[in-house]
């Protein structure tokens, strides 16, 4: 479980990594959907369903977060 979670945000920061191009709110909405998924798989037991209900809440929340800063 450890090695999957460090894989991830391993993935995770090399994605964030190509976010050069992009504006401040769609920034803060992939980082909100990344770490949305890591919590929600972390909370869930690592449920597919969890980790995408995460990401989902994640991303709208970040997006959110983006519009007004």
């Amino acid at each position: 479980m450890k090695r999957i979670s460090a894989l991830a945000a391993l993935a995770a920061a090399l994605a964030l990594g190509a976010c050069a191009d992009m504006t401040h709110q769609e920034k803060t909405t992939a980082a909100g959907a990344v770490v949305g998924g890591v919590a929600g798989s972390a909370l869930t037991g690592g449920s597919t369903a969890g980790t995408v209900g995460g990401a989902v809440v994640g991303g709208v929340a970040g997006h959110e977060y983006g519009r007004d800063h």
